[in-house]
């Protein structure tokens, strides 16, 4: 079996290929980092590696051992912590932070066999739809190199875009698994609120608002991660509703006949770019075709609020814990130890009361309330993933806050909104702008069916593949 071909499908694949011992786990790993050291200089995904333990970890793999037996893998640098790789958080004011150990959504993907080849790249603490930080430079998205990949990431979803490796860690607080996934053509689902452990860290009540998974190239493997990676750990204080079967046996399984609205606005009424609402229009008649009531309705979701909630659910919780950091240091803030933007918000939680903080929260409440009974009336939500395509690299600037404050939501409006609902919400690679660079379309449902999502993505993968594939070796 050739190798290379072999990293370029899915994690699925890379498994059953070394279970089957039609090719090593060494031979997987080490054609993954000869990517990596071709591919990684032009596209910045990787901005640390373990090379030496990564091969170790090849040579005792037992093929079959487990689900993901020798398939290579990235980690987010952000939260999540792979021992003895630096955790900055995209940031300079933790660059010389190392991780003492995994945490505990990484000690599940280990278990299951995935091998860790780095870290990926993140834009400072999380904070851009972008993935352009100071500390590490700019990601490119393979598709267009002069194209952000998204955010916040973009590290990962460039990485398996550019075919290095074939699925990747990544975290979602307002779109930041989606977004990449429609910037680079991939699979990127954001689970219920409290459905994957970010234990040891605390933040359930701190930032409600944030939950991890993976960017993918199959919906069958965005459901084997899943079940990788779900379920609390004792003393959460928030965990999603368990499901009735594993994910992976709804790949496949007709949804039935589902009543689906779509829309080609933004929550505010502004209608998305043109080739994104295309995108869903595309997407809604081919919904249609496969048997599903369809028509034009969205939610009125209540405007008084919620951008305050949003501005408080990040400055409140990045604030605690750069002023923690400073504290187990022993030292003060620098001027340069945080980017313009993240320090104009760092600001802003430094003059936060705990009465806005419970103000905030309230407003997360309400929202979903007022959203959650769509979902009675409706199956599905279909909207583009983000409201126009992927932008050149320095539209979203953190060195000119005002310049974020007015762009940022252009690129967040149709994702954001299930962070504070908390509901599942998936990006599928369905469409490609006019300039060849893929273009995600969004499926919403209620709270706790990532069942339904994954069969009726299932069914639209069957229905009309991928116009995507990982980037050809010639683009870098």
């Amino acid at each position: 079996m050739d190798v290379d071909d072999l990293l370029d499908a899915d994690a699925t694949a890379v498994a059953t290929a070394v279970a089957g011992r039609q090719v090593k786990a060494t031979e997987v790993i080490e054609a993954a980092l000869a990517r990596v050291d071709a591919r990684n200089p032009q596209i910045n995904a990787l901005v640390s590696q373990r090379v030496d333990a990564a091969l170790a970890e090849a040579a005792a793999v037992v093929p079959g051992s487990a689900p993901l037996a020798g398939v290579p893998f990235v980690v987010k640098d952000l939260y999540a912590e792979v021992a003895g790789l630096p955790a900055t958080s995209g940031s300079r004011l933790f660059a010389d932070r190392i991780a003492g150990s995994d945490t505990e959504l990484v000690s599940r993907y280990r278990r299951a066999g995935l091998i860790v080849l780095g870290m990926t790249n993140s834009p400072e603490m999380g904070l851009n739809a972008s993935t352009e930080p100071l500390l590490h430079g700019p990601t490119r998205n393979p598709h267009d190199l002069g194209r952000s990949p998204g955010g916040s990431s973009g590290g990962t979803a460039a990485a398996v875009a550019a075919g290095i490796v074939p699925a990747g860690h990544a975290s979602d607080g307002g779109g930041s698994i989606r977004i990449p996934a429609s910037a680079c053509g991939l699979v990127g689902l954001k689970p219920t609120r409290g459905r994957t452990p970010i234990y040891p860290s605390v933040g359930t009540l701190a930032a409600p608002l944030s939950v991890q998974h993976a960017l993918v190239r199959s919906v069958r493997d965005c459901a084997l991660l899943l079940d990788i990676a779900a379920g609390g750990m004792p003393g959460d204080p928030v965990v999603a509703p368990a499901p009735l079967r594993p994910f992976t046996e709804e790949v496949g399984v007709a949804p039935g006949r589902l009543r689906v609205a779509f829309s080609v606005a933004r929550p505010d009424g502004q209608q998305v770019h043109e080739d994104c609402a295309t995108a869903v229009r595309r997407l809604a008649q081919l919904l249609e075709s496969l048997g599903h009531d369809v028509e034009e309705a969205a939610p009125l979701v209540p405007s008084e609020g919620i951008m305050t909630a949003l501005a408080i659910g990040m400055a409140a919780p990045l604030t605690a814990r750069v002023d923690a950091w400073l504290e187990s240091t022993d030292r003060t803030l620098g001027d340069d130890d945080l980017e313009p933007f993240t320090r104009v918000i760092y600001d802003v939680g430094k003059g936060l009361s705990g009465v806005d903080v419970v103000r905030a929260l309230e407003a997360v409440e309400r929202t979903g309330h007022a959203v959650g009974p769509f979902f009675e009336r409706y199956d599905l939500l279909l909207t583009a993933t983000i409201a126009e395509p992927a932008p050149a690299l320095g539209v979203l600037d953190t060195t000119r806050p005002e310049v974020m404050y007015a762009r940022a939501g252009d690129f967040s409006a149709n994702t954001s909104i299930y962070n504070i609902t908390g509901q599942p919400a998936i990006s599928l690679p369905t469409a490609l702008d006019a300039g060849g660079v893929p273009i995600g379309t969004q499926l919403a449902a209620r709270f706790g069916d990532e069942a339904l999502l994954l069969r009726v993505a299932s069914q639209i993968e069957a229905a009309e593949p991928w116009p995507t594939r990982p980037a050809l070796p010639q683009r870098f």
